[in-house]
């Protein structure tokens, strides 16, 4: 099965809205899924969008894929490529600097290139995850520009884009920043709050020294090239900038230039997190 889960909350609750917190798929999602004919409780396939599950029944999310190997018949809606929570991919890479995050310009590479069978890492004891295929549109949630390098996150899933990059996401991002300039605690007070950036405020930032030039800095915003240009408005200016933690995500233990798939425990974190 693509997902199963018995609610063992005390109240019945709406499907849409128990899944969407559960951050299985969005409520548009569900309703599609359900007008599908892939949504069952306790064995029955679920028609109506406004349905309740009570209290201990089980949901279960049929594999679209897998009903179509066995012959199946088609959906309500006619099939379509309506993607189900098993067929989303989401990628954990270490970007190196001179790659861009996002679509790139004439003679830019893009991170999405590095994602091949050959540079997959897996941790010991793990299986290898299933290399997506070249044509997949792989989306950043947090972008690297191409001097920066370090953790980014590469995905197809909707509801965990909103978790990390939505307008009111709370979820942290860490890097290590190293600083050219007079790295004083006037400067290092500033960082931390009282800028500005686009003539908004930036949210307060946590900024403690690491060395003589380097700082780790924590932001709960993604503004254009942000640390960047807070280190201009202080006299400063970066030479190396690495993101090591999104979240519950850090790089720890992945090598530069490699890939893995994010974790159903890390998905799960980071949606809890927004």
């Amino acid at each position: 099965m693509a997902f199963r889960r018995t609610h063992d909350g005390d109240e019945p609750v709406r499907v849409n809205k128990w899944l969407a917190q559960a951050g299985v798929a969005s409520r548009r999602e569900v309703e599609d899924l359900i007008a599908r004919g892939l949504v069952l409780i306790d064995g029955q396939t679920v028609t109506d969008p406004g349905r309740k599950i009570l209290p201990r029944q089980t949901l279960e999310i049929r594999d679209a894929r897998a009903d179509a190997a066995r012959g199946a018949a088609p959906s309500p809606t006619g099939g379509g490529a309506t993607q189900t929570p098993l067929q989303r991919v989401t990628l954990v890479l270490n970007k190196p600097v001179g790659l861009v995050s996002a679509q790139p310009e004439r003679g830019q590479v893009p991170a999405a290139r590095m994602v091949r069978a050959d540079t997959q890492w897996t941790a010991p004891g793990a299986r290898p995850a299933p290399v997506p295929p070249r044509d997949l549109a792989l989306a950043p949630l947090g972008r690297l520009d191409m001097d920066s390098r370090g953790l980014l996150i590469l995905s197809t899933d909707g509801v965990l884009a909103k978790a990390v990059i939505g307008p009111t996401s709370q979820v942290d991002k860490e890097y290590l920043v190293r600083l050219r300039g007079p790295l004083d605690d006037r400067r290092i007070a500033l960082l931390r709050h009282g800028l500005r950036l686009d003539g908004r405020a930036l949210r307060p930032a946590r900024v403690t020294r690491e060395g003589r030039d380097v700082v780790r800095m924590v932001l709960t915003e993604g503004r254009n090239r942000q640390i960047r240009r807070m280190a201009e408005l202080v006299g400063l200016e970066v030479t190396d900038l690495m993101r090591v933690r999104i979240g519950c995500v850090a790089l720890e233990g992945l090598p530069e230039g490699r890939w893995r798939a994010l974790t159903p425990d890390e998905r799960a974190g980071l949606v809890a997190m927004a």
